[in-house]
């Protein structure tokens, strides 16, 4: 089953979708502790670990892959949100500085031409942090979240795939090491169970969090031919969407 956008929301805004966006984001700020006058993107599903960077980075955005639908954010203000394909992303070559992708990679099903998309957008020297659910994790095997759709990732296999796209992994990094479980008590006592998993089980997290570094002198392959890109989009407000309608949470929502 493919995940839409309302799945994702639904599921953030659920007590145990909270908790899991805390405990990701603590280890994204890890990663990326400054961004000041930077280009930050997220492609995927990433305006819940974007909201701290807001007046912090010279331009901030996030891309929505077509097939998952997209909402405008933030709820207010200029929007940052625009619905892409994502084989062909709407941004100028060299251009990011950051880019973090989170629900992006496991449910894409181009896998490697995604990953040269990212590369081709990325600044000499950029960024790129990628979130996937952990093969070897408990929450992989839960439907009942994000996490459990799509196709997950050992450490090892994030490791060539980047390679192969000209990336060098940097930094690595591991989370939700708490059980993906519903209950008011699982949610009281996750946050003292996610830093016990930490020392105790690390190899068993719900995601893998690797930092790579795009690689300025990789090869061009033979017949790729450059292109230009059909629509650059800015990242200060972006675009909007027509057809895009505001519930009554306050937040306006593209449909899918």
């Amino acid at each position: 089953m493919q995940l839409d956008i309302l799945d994702l929301t639904d599921f953030y805004a659920s007590p145990l979708g909270g908790l899991a966006r805390r405990l990701i984001a603590q280890k994204v700020r890890s990663h990326w502790r400054r961004a000041e006058g930077e280009t930050l993107i997220a492609l995927g599903f990433g305006t819940p670990y974007l909201g701290s960077y807001r007046g912090e980075v010279r331009r901030l955005g996030a891309l929505m892959p077509a097939h998952q639908g997209a909402l405008v954010w933030p709820p207010s203000g200029p929007v940052n949100t625009v619905l892409v394909d994502e084989a062909r992303l709407p941004l100028a070559d060299n251009s990011v500085d950051k880019l973090l992708a989170i629900h992006c990679l496991e449910l894409s099903e181009q896998a490697r031409p995604l990953l040269r998309e990212m590369w081709r957008v990325l600044a000499p020297e950029g960024r790129l942090l990628l979130i996937v659910p952990n093969r070897m994790g408990v929450w992989s095997r839960r439907e009942a979240t994000p996490f459990g759709h799509g196709q997950p990732y050992s450490r090892a296999q994030l490791e060539r795939l980047l390679q192969d796209v000209f990336f060098t992994p940097v930094t690595w990094s591991n989370a939700l090491h708490a059980f993906p479980l519903r209950r008011p008590l699982a949610i009281r006592w996750a946050p003292a169970l996610e830093r016990f998993g930490a020392r105790m089980w690390p190899r068993f997290s719900g995601v893998i969090l690797v930092e790579a570094r795009k690689e300025v002198a990789a090869p061009i392959e033979a017949g790729l031919a450059s292109r230009r890109a059909p629509r650059v989009a800015t990242v200060q407000g972006l675009v909007s969407v027509p057809g895009a309608r505001r519930d009554d949470g306050g937040d306006d929502v593209m449909g899918t």
